[in-house]
């Protein structure tokens, strides 16, 4: 189900109150009546909108991967010489993550909600990991330069070393414990993947 995500309708008011009670109760302890009362809506408004709670977290999913991510991401970005283009991107990817604790938060309830509600896990996998994937396929494909045996694969581990870097970073509050700026990340991953060689 695909929902309208302007900010000014009715269904995006819906949306941040269910993050808002998400990102307090967990899934399981958020219900319909608590995301009306926060979203300041009827309840019957919540399921005209969304028909159950299912619904709605694909929905709130969607949201994050379109305003959060899908935005920031242009295609003449990603045309642009790979020196120029693969650090835009991979800062754009970092940051996104590294700069929105609400976005932290929500990883950390579908990570922590992932055992006793499977399909949670795979509605974020649908919406936000395999749209990154794609991207980031596409880019490589659009580069020659990378010489990409296996454009899917190297995406993959492009993403998995970004993904990686963010939750001991970030996410798991591992900083202070095995550290790794984001400068330092993103140099060596653009040098390694321009095939050139690592500095010190």
């Amino acid at each position: 189900m695909t929902v309208a995500l302007n900010k000014s309708d009715k269904a995006s008011q819906i949306l941040n109150g269910a993050l808002q009670e998400f990102l307090a109760h967990g899934y399981a302890g958020t219900s319909m009546d608590r995301v009306a009362a926060t979203a300041g809506v009827s309840k019957p408004t919540v399921y005209n909108h969304f028909q159950d709670k299912e619904g709605l977290f694909r929905a709130l999913v969607q949201k994050i991967a379109c305003e959060r991510f899908q935005i920031k991401f242009t295609p003449e970005t990603l045309q642009e010489p790979p020196a120029e283009s693969l650090p835009q991107l991979l800062t754009k990817m970092v940051d996104a993550i590294a700069e929105d604790e609400d976005y932290q938060d929500f990883v950390r309830l579908v990570i922590g909600e992932s055992g006793r509600f499977p399909e949670l896990a795979r509605t974020f996998i649908t919406y936000l990991s395999k749209p990154g994937l794609e991207l980031m396929q596409a880019y490589l494909n659009e580069h020659p330069e990378f010489d990409a045996a296996d454009s899917q694969a190297t995406a993959q581990i492009i993403l998995g070393s970004a993904i990686y870097m963010c939750l001991t970073q970030y996410i798991l509050h591992g900083r202070d414990i095995m550290p790794l700026s984001k400068e330092r990340y993103i140099t060596t991953m653009v040098d390694l993947m321009l095939k050139r060689p690592c500095k010190g």
